[in-house]
């Protein structure tokens, strides 16, 4: 069994930890760039994965001035551009044996 430390913030908590407003952090759901546990705001938590995306969401869109539709758009293509390269570096690797 792990050790993993799971931490789960309510909207408020994360608010603070990212310095963004309630109102922005709801967007951000609606966009669909960070899925919270719970059904509705006052019962949603945050895990520190959220806490993450939340950031590089913020630092996305303050760097390449986006809206935020275009920031979930944008980190949709990034995480496909890191699921293809590790699917290549696997090729890679299996290949390798092969071909000495």
């Amino acid at each position: 069994m792990s050790d993993v430390l799971i931490v789960r913030m309510s909207l408020e908590e994360c608010c603070q930890a990212t310095h963004l407003s309630v109102e922005t952090l709801i967007e951000l759901v609606e966009h669909g760039i960070v899925e919270p546990q719970g059904s509705e705001p006052r019962h949603w938590r945050f895990d520190s994965e959220a806490l993450s995306v939340l950031r590089h969401a913020s630092r996305l869109r303050r760097e390449l001035e986006l809206d935020w539709a275009a920031t979930a758009l944008a980190l949709d293509l990034i995480g496909e551009v890191e699921r293809l390269k590790a699917e290549n570096q696997q090729l890679r690797r299996r290949l390798a044996r092969f071909t000495g």
